[in-house]
């Protein structure tokens, strides 16, 4: 019987040569594929944009609102001259004033003109006299009259009717009659009545009714207003 040595090396040959290849064969797959995956880049997760801060709105200011000033009251005020010698009185109406400065006898001034906002006014008369005047917190009116080349310094309080300015205009026995009557808070009244322009003193009137008797004839005196 023959031995079997060199067939037994040589099929242990083959089998080393089969688990060799097997072997390298393994081994390129591997090397192949880990030499793949190292030579991709890593994918990076895509960073989102940074959202930009949004701007913060611009705080809008809102002004304070500007203190409305007060209107000038709707008023009538009368009073005397510090020397007592004449008499004064304003009629206030949306702003504008009309002011009669009356001695009783002779000496009389028809004034007008704007009251500023913090109750301020310069009125003039045809005649050239002048009253300078401020509104004292809506109570009286503290100021002077320039007549003729002479100042008069007045107060004149808050009237209520039927004090205040009275007017009268008509026409007796052809003659055109201007009457005019400053009333007093205290009754006191004092007036001129001119005929055709000649100046004398005035009678009376109703403070009630501004009833007034002129030459005979009777009138009706009206509240003075701008």
């Amino acid at each position: 019987m023959k031995r079997p040595g060199p067939l037994l090396t040589l099929l242990a040959g083959l089998v080393l040569g089969l688990f060799m290849l097997t072997l390298n064969a393994t081994s390129g797959t591997k090397t192949a594929s880990s030499s793949y995956s190292e030579a991709s880049p890593s994918a990076t997760p895509s960073s989102s944009p940074k959202k930009s801060a949004a701007a913060s709105p611009t705080p809008t200011v809102t002004p304070s609102p500007t203190p409305s000033k007060s209107p000038i009251p709707n008023a009538s005020y009368a009073g005397r001259t510090d020397d007592d010698t004449a008499s004064v009185a304003v009629s206030i109406r949306d702003g504008k004033a009309v002011a009669y400065f009356c001695d009783g006898r002779y000496k009389e001034a028809w004034l007008r003109g704007p009251v500023k906002d913090d109750g301020s006014m310069k009125l003039t008369a045809p005649n050239g006299a002048v009253l300078d005047g401020k509104l004292q917190q809506g109570k009286k009116i503290h100021g002077t009259v320039k007549d003729e080349g002479r100042s008069y310094v007045f107060t004149a309080d808050k009237a209520v009717k039927p004090s205040g300015l009275w007017r009268a205009t008509a026409k007796v026995r052809g003659a055109k009659i201007d009457g005019g009557w400053i009333v007093l808070p205290n009754g006191r009244q004092t007036g001129i009545v001119t005929r055709d322009g000649k100046a004398a003193s005035a009678p009376r009137i109703d403070p009630e009714t501004g009833a007034v008797t002129v030459d005979g004839q009777q009138l009706t005196a009206q509240p003075v207003t701008p």
